[in-house]
């Protein structure tokens, strides 16, 4: 743990001084995480009015739900003020940091509701090296395609002139002329 303590030290450092106000050390008991080790808390807020638009287009707060390392609770705590919506994002430093990801909690401080909280269903095929490869084999097909109905007709049918060789071009007596 002496190797990564520095680094993790430095990384908090780091994100005190970026977030200022954001950014706060709370108790282990507080963050809903199971751990004893140093917690902290990033307070995220929504800065357009568009409350509505974020609730249907947040894929963090949705991913956050579904992941192993971290957890979701809600609090009955809404206040009005200019941010229609703040989330606090709770971390702590395994002992194992950076090797391992830490352990993350997310907590809505206001503005979100269970009901905004809908699961979102993962669509589309996963992306595979033998799916990658199927798809480009299907898109240079479709380039060759493409090329050849921009190519005119009549060089598609007509046959190809051969070229001279240098050889053959100096045999032939141009060159003389």
């Amino acid at each position: 743990m002496t190797d990564h303590a520095q680094e993790q030290e430095m990384e908090i450092e780091a994100l005190k001084a970026i977030l200022m106000d954001e950014f706060e050390e709370i108790h282990p008991s507080e963050s809903g995480l199971n751990t004893s080790n140093r917690c902290f808390q990033i307070k995220l807020s929504l800065q357009t009015s568009s409350y509505e638009h974020h609730a249907q287009a947040d894929p963090l707060t949705k991913q956050a739900q579904q992941s192993s390392h971290k957890r979701f609770f809600l609090d009955d705590e809404t206040d009005e003020s200019s941010s229609p919506v703040q989330l606090g994002l709770i971390f702590s430093h395994t002992e194992k940091y950076p090797d391992e990801i830490p352990l993350l909690n997310l907590k809505s401080i206001k503005g979100i509701q269970a009901s905004d909280l809908a699961i979102t269903v993962p669509h589309g095929e996963p992306v595979t090296v033998e799916t990658f490869l199927a798809w480009r084999e299907r898109f240079e097909a479709e380039l060759a395609l493409e090329r050849a109905k921009l190519l005119p007709e009549s060089a598609l049918i007509a046959p190809k002139e051969k070229k001279l060789t240098g050889r053959q071009w100096f045999q032939s007596g141009r060159a003389s002329a």
